[in-house]
């Protein structure tokens, strides 16, 4: 297991990548801010799918959710429906136009990456994908998830063979 003084340097690593993001949200179109780049990557990548589903995705409330949506509606991204099952409800389905504003957003992000990373080997990229991957799988869906408690000092102590 890693040492406090390497969680310390992931932490202050993690606090330093905003400029990372901030980079990458500045080669975004004008028309299209971070969070609706979130909602047409979340339908493109997990199809038609209910507004209370998108806000579960992207850890938001419900109004925030219906802001991007009609964000994105008003440019003809994304179209709401009644749902069937529930005619209160929305399913968002994205559009052949969104589809192609979504290309595009993973276009200038991919561009980006290749022009700051070009003196990278395929390895340290492939590796570094790996990584980020097995990162966000150990924190699971953190959106569902009760935020853990700090543990007692007797569950600290405590070994397997005492338990």
């Amino acid at each position: 297991m890693a040492g406090r003084a390497q969680y310390e340097e992931l932490v202050r690593q993690f606090s330093a990548f905003g400029a990372v993001k901030r980079e990458m949200n500045r080669i975004m179109p004008a028309d299209c801010p971070s969070g609706s780049a979130a909602v047409l990557t979340l339908l493109g990548r997990h199809g038609d799918m209910r507004m209370s589903k998108l806000a579960e995705l992207l850890s938001v409330d419900m109004s925030v959710t219906s802001r991007h949506a009609a964000h994105l509606a008003e440019r003809g991204w994304i179209e709401r429906s009644p749902d069937p099952a529930d005619k209160r409800s929305r399913i968002l389905h994205l559009t052949a136009a969104g589809q192609t504003q979504l290309d595009e957003l993973f276009r200038r992000t991919t561009q980006l990456l290749a022009e700051r990373l070009d003196d990278w080997s395929d390895d340290e990229v492939g590796r570094l994908t790996q990584l980020m991957t097995r990162l966000r799988d150990s924190f699971g869906d953190c959106r569902s998830a009760p935020r853990p408690t700090a543990p007692t000092p007797e569950r600290t102590t405590r070994t397997p063979a005492s338990a």
